[in-house]
């Protein structure tokens, strides 16, 4: 991580979706009902956490998800809006570790625990890309 770096333990972050069509458990696989789907939740929970950390990252940095356990323990109909929310609760080099919560507009939809490393873009994507040049 760069000298720059502003992250702290107690950080927030934040993200909302409205369940539609497209984030189901019907649609997205994970399912057979047309309720918020257990992927689409975890996927906000991750944006909260990118949230949480973006505007604290040097400006090549960014954060990448390793890690995420989860309990969903309840439905959310068609409709309705979800929030996750994201607490930065330790930084320990360039792994980040993070309570992360979901709710509707009735209640406590879902939370657990998301781990993400600190990592330089371009090195990251060059990374990647040579990966992706490899052929059998």
């Amino acid at each position: 991580m760069s000298g720059d770096s502003k992250l702290h333990v107690g950080a927030m972050g934040k993200a909302e979706k409205q369940v539609d069509a497209g984030n189901t458990a019907l649609t997205m696989g994970s399912g057979e009902m047309e309720v918020f789907a257990t992927p689409a939740m975890v996927a906000l929970m991750e944006e909260a956490a990118v949230n949480c950390v973006k505007e604290l990252l040097g400006p090549q940095e960014t954060s990448v998800g390793i890690k995420m356990e989860v309990s969903h323990s309840a439905a959310t109909p068609l409709g309705m809006s979800v929030r996750a929310e994201a607490l930065l609760q330790n930084v320990e080099g360039r792994k980040l570790t993070f309570q992360v919560t979901a709710f509707d507009s009735r209640e406590k939809i879902g939370e657990g625990r998301h781990e993400r490393f600190v990592v330089n873009r371009e090195r990251f994507l060059s990374k990647v890309q040579e990966k992706g040049e490899v052929r059998s």
